[in-house]
């Protein structure tokens, strides 16, 4: 059996069956077959997904819960938070989404990859997003759903992804025409808020951080599409491409100088937040920890006094302070510099996990910030030949969810197939 179990989409396993008779008395079925109907669902709506997309071949009830309102229901209601993570291959932030075809360029044909990596198994898995259509990249993520974008320079094409079940919901498109923009996504059980900012086409050949476009929904039947715009800070450069939503906020670095880049939402204001040490910073990311702002970057000061390491910053309250609240071990960061040599980092963090990624290796470290505990994280298997060719894996903190009922809202959007996105 594979060590690492495969999960595909449209959904389909291959399982061997024992012959052997299992003569546990806990597995009687004279003993389950008694058991309610309404425990075994609950029972089932704890399962994380890839145990119950295997249980659904289990009997025609279970397959058919994936359809069923009262299972959903339920499933909303009791099953707990998992802090995943799905990462994607990219040659950079700027690029299309890496597509395996045996080594073609991402055509029609392709079918995009994800992988799935759960912390607390430590266990990797694959999607496949056979239905998205071709030259869109993920861009962030929020509660249970990916955000795609178009890559084609102009107005933006964006839409939403439920990547367990692989439905597609299309947002309507951006007005203003860019190239490769910042997108925040925010997603609560009843409410979608997604704001793309900066990289304004002011001719063929140029492009300026000039003004940020918001997109809002919700279940009261308020809605504006794209209708409040606002004009970002001067000297602002969204160099990741990467937005951080904190508690109705999006964060995202500032380069040259490093500052903090924050939007309220529902304000629709912009301002600038000082980094600490930002003279002193290498790789800078900004991730959310429950509920929390934190800065991870590489500290490299001149002064024989404050070693070289790798530090963990929360913003307070106040919204204007830093505070330090984690440094990776000076042995492990002897041990990880010499790996990095230079060539940068990626965080990216969910719940108490933090996630950091060696650019141009397949190497990544794991820090668990509840236990205080790092460790090396075991490569990707579905991932050959090392990251120098095919570009590096790029994640997103992200939860599986069976079901995504918000994205109804979007029904009176969603007129036009899907292959209208087609470029």
């Amino acid at each position: 059996m594979e060590p690492f179990p495969s999960m595909t989409l449209p959904l389909s396993y291959t399982f061997t069956s024992s012959t052997s008779n299992n003569t546990n008395p806990w597995m009687d079925s004279r003993i389950w077959s008694k058991l309610p109907q309404r425990l075994l669902d609950r029972v089932i709506a704890f399962l994380p997904p890839p145990a119950f997309f295997r249980a659904r071949c289990v009997c025609k009830r279970w397959y058919g819960l994936l359809f069923s309102n009262s299972f959903l229901e339920l499933y909303l209601q009791i099953s707990p938070s998992r802090h995943w993570f799905l990462f994607f291959k990219q040659k950079s932030l700027k690029s299309f989404v890496y597509r395996n075809n045996n080594g073609g360029n991402g055509d029609n044909g392709a079918t995009c990859e994800g992988y799935l990596f759960d912390p607390y198994e430590i266990q990797w898995y694959r999607l496949f997003f056979a239905l998205l259509p071709s030259g869109f990249s993920p861009a962030s993520s929020s509660g249970g759903l990916v955000i795609w974008v178009s890559n084609e320079a102009g107005t933006k094409s964006l839409i939403l992804n439920n990547p367990i079940l692989g439905s597609l919901t299309p947002l309507p498109p951006t007005l203003r025409s860019r190239l490769f923009p910042s997108i925040g996504l925010a997603v609560t059980p009843t409410s979608i808020d997604v704001t793309v900012a900066g990289d304004d086409l002011i001719s063929p050949y140029a492009v300026k951080n000039l003004t940020a476009e918001n997109f809002h929904i919700d279940g009261s039947g308020f809605y504006s599409i794209w209708g409040t715009s606002s004009s970002l800070p001067r000297l602002c450069s969204f160099e990741n491409g990467k937005m951080v939503n904190v508690e109705g906020k999006f964060y995202s670095m500032n380069y040259n100088p490093f500052s903090v880049l924050a939007h309220d939402i529902i304000s629709n204001s912009w301002w600038k937040i000082q980094a600490p040490m930002r003279r002193f910073l290498r790789s800078p990311s900004l991730v959310e920890s429950k509920g929390k702002l934190l800065l991870v970057a590489a500290v490299e000061k001149s002064q024989l006094n404050v070693p070289k390491s790798l530090r963990l910053w929360s913003l307070q309250t106040c919204g204007t302070m830093w505070v330090e609240v984690e440094r990776m071990p000076q042995q492990l960061y002897v041990q990880f510099s010499e790996l990095e040599n230079g060539n940068g980092f990626r965080c990216v963090s969910h719940g108490e996990f933090v996630v950091i990624s060696i650019a141009g290796l397949d190497k990544a470290l794991l820090f668990d910030m509840s236990r205080k505990r790092w460790q090396w994280l075991p490569p990707c298997p579905y991932i050959h030949g090392g990251c120098e060719e095919d570009g590096d894996l790029h994640g997103f903190a992200y939860e599986p969810r069976l079901a995504t009922p918000v994205t109804g809202l979007l029904d009176q959007f969603t007129q036009l197939p899907y292959q209208s996105f087609n470029g």
